[in-house]
């Protein structure tokens, strides 16, 4: 197989209407949550995405909800999440597949286990519930690997989401509460006037309105440069395998150095190994090196050199694009990027490896999403002062879909003027000190 699993679709309108409160460039887990809380408050709200909702990178990452382990910056907004993934379903009767099924993490490596309990005493202090494991501990909640282990954690808390169900789901709930979903529509750039927004102008008319949220995922970097943004963002391409249901349960979600595994809704399992990528070389890649190298250099071991799929897809283009014409994001509706054989036969093996009962199990699906990624590997959310009325929400660093609902009330609150979920200054993107907020150099 070569191909992702299959996304849950969901029907909407083509026409976007002519006005909305609020105008949400990208219909991922981010933008979509952004208008669930907007629709909720009764705004009148319009998401308009270039392909199908929840298609790229919401719909290829590993479903974690997690709590353990984040920085210290997402943590308020992560534990936020967590409740708000569970307060989804009860509140809108739509499923996007939420359990606390609890995260396991395994261990014989000194450092890890000391780096997890030194996270665990700051998670204490946050309120957050999370047991470090002894080696009887570890092997007996690990006993599924028939190995002994120096020590673990279990953050019985935590849990996962399904990524082909999520954004369908939570999209459907914002039709239901009045809000516009708007597929196979790009927004091609923004109007202004009196020196603010004043529209989206999209390849099907333009939607007038008076603030927009850029969630634009691994396009976003782009976009900005169409408006003399410069954000710096890079994307890495990550690739995943997932095998069909077997007759052993394992555990819901599993973390070791060599691989992870997490049950889906339908009993698969998706497996992957956490870090591994391939850089592909764009010109935004380039243009922003220097500022991600200390984050590429601590990550050298698990990073690769690419191809050319990334320039062929043409989300990281340093190109300006007409409003008047077709642009890169109706040429590449979905970012699609081939698995990389090598990765995919490594996590196999390391599966079948810690996880003997899967080695009967068939290969249903490989695939590989772009991860988009800031230079500290925390989101920027904020207002833009080069164009005031956009608020960008980008760069979310392979963490977006479990923070989503959180990002998602966050940026509502926003938009809306509301007292905010979490203080969202560490995430504003100025904190790249003149480089996401200047305006671009020509070239």
């Amino acid at each position: 197989m070569t191909m992702s699993p299959p996304l849950n679709l969901v029907q909407t309108p083509s026409i976007p209407p002519a006005t909305a409160d609020v105008v949400v460039i990208g219909g991922g887990i981010i933008g979509i949550f952004t208008a669930y809380y907007l629709a909720r408050r009764g705004v009148s709200v319009v998401v308009v995405e270039k392909g199908r909702v929840g298609a790229e990178q919401s719909s290829r990452n590993w479903g974690w909800c997690r709590q353990q382990n984040r920085d210290a910056r997402e943590l308020p907004m992560a534990t936020k999440s967590i409740d708000l993934w569970e307060q989804f379903s009860a509140e809108s009767g739509e499923d996007a597949g939420f359990t606390r099924c609890g995260l396991l993490y395994l261990s014989n490596d000194d450092e890890e286990l000391a780096r997890w309990a030194s996270w665990g005493k700051f998670a204490k202090t946050a309120g957050v519930t999370t047991h470090m494991l002894d080696s009887r501990q570890a092997a007996e909640r690990g006993h599924a690997t028939g190995r002994a282990w120096k020590g673990g954690v279990f953050s019985p808390t935590d849990g996962t989401a399904d990524p082909v169900k999520a954004a369908p789901a939570v999209a459907r709930a914002v039709m239901k509460l009045g809000g516009s979903v708007i597929q196979q529509c790009a927004a091609r750039g923004i109007e202004m006037e009196a020196g603010r927004v004043a529209g989206v102008v999209t390849e099907a008319g333009v939607i007038k309105t008076r603030t927009v949220v850029l969630a634009g995922g691994a396009w976003a970097s782009s976009f900005c440069r169409q408006l003399d943004i410069r954000f710096p963002q890079a994307s890495v391409r990550q690739s995943i395998m997932s095998v069909a249901p077997i007759d052993q349960p394992l555990p819901g979600a599993l973390f070791t150095s060599g691989v992870a595994a997490t049950r889906r809704s339908d009993g698969s399992y998706a497996l992957a190994i956490s870090g591994r990528a391939r850089v592909d070389p764009t010109g935004q890649f380039l243009r922003f090196s220097p500022q991600f190298l200390p984050m590429f250099a601590k990550r050298w071991r698990s990073l690769s050199p690419g191809g050319l799929e990334a320039l062929r897809s043409g989300h990281e283009t340093m190109s300006r694009w007409r409003l008047d014409a077709p642009t890169p994001m109706e040429r590449m509706r979905i970012l699609d990027p081939k698995a990389d054989p090598m990765a995919i036969r490594a996590t196999h093996r390391r599966a079948i490896e810690l996880l003997p009962e899967l080695r009967n199990a068939r290969v249903t699906h490989t695939w590989a999403g772009y991860v988009d990624s800031t230079p500290d590997g925390v989101p920027g959310i904020g207002e833009t002062p080069q164009v005031p009325g956009l608020i960008l929400a980008a760069g979310f660093s392979g963490h977006g879909f479990g923070i989503g609902p959180g990002a998602g009330h966050l940026i509502a609150d926003l938009a809306t003027g509301a007292e905010p979920l979490v203080d969202p200054r560490p995430y504003h993107p100025g904190r790249f000190a003149g480089s996401a907020w200047g305006k671009v150099a020509d070239f």
